[in-house]
Formats: C-alpha cells, structure tokens, sequence
C-alpha cells in the first residue's frame, strides 16, 4: 500500500480551515500505512481515530510508528527548552494512554 511517510504539520496546507493539501513526498513509498496515522497523536488524536476507520492492528502499528518518530526527535533536541521536547513527551503521554485504553 502506498504512503506517504512523512504527514505532519510541516506537509499540510490548510486554506480556510480546512485541509487542501498535502505536500512534500520525498519519504513516500509502498509499505506500512500505520507511519501515516502518527499525525493522530502529534495533532488530532480521537477525532483522527474514529474517521480513518483503521483496524486494531494498523492502529497498533500506528503506535509504535507514533512512539519512533518522537523518541527519534527527542534524541535531536540537546535543549531541554525546545519547543519540540514538550509536543513529543506529550505525544508518548498520548501513545502510552492509547496502548493502555486500546490494549
């Protein structure tokens, strides 16, 4: 299955509130779709959950893909006082509680 690799804040162009694209498909692959679903914990979270409609085990793998990303750009941030140290601790706090609800 096609994905995209990297959906993030960063790739998504809004226009009146509402998404209108999606850029930036240099990680873009055939593999895992779960790596597109780690936006869920970093932005969305249950409002993403109920609308992509994914099974239990894409929403696990989701998870883990969710857990790498931000372990991955903590391990970047020398500065406890970045700004991204506070999102990605909240989005394991997210991926954690969601394991534990959904387990």
């Amino acid at each position: 299955m096609w994905f995209h690799g990297d959906i993030g804040g960063n790739n998504l162009l809004v226009t009146d509130g509402k998404l209108s694209a999606v850029i930036d498909f240099v990680t873009s692959g055939i593999g895992d779709p779960a790596c597109d679903l780690v936006i869920a914990w970093a932005m969305l979270r249950e409002a993403f959950r109920h609308t992509v409609g994914q099974d239990d085990a894409t929403w696990a793998r989701a998870r883990g893909w969710a857990l790498w990303k931000s372990l991955l750009t903590l391990t970047q941030c020398p500065d406890p006082r970045d700004g991204r140290v506070a999102i990605h601790l909240d989005v394991i706090d997210a991926v954690l509680a969601d394991h534990e609800r959904f387990a």
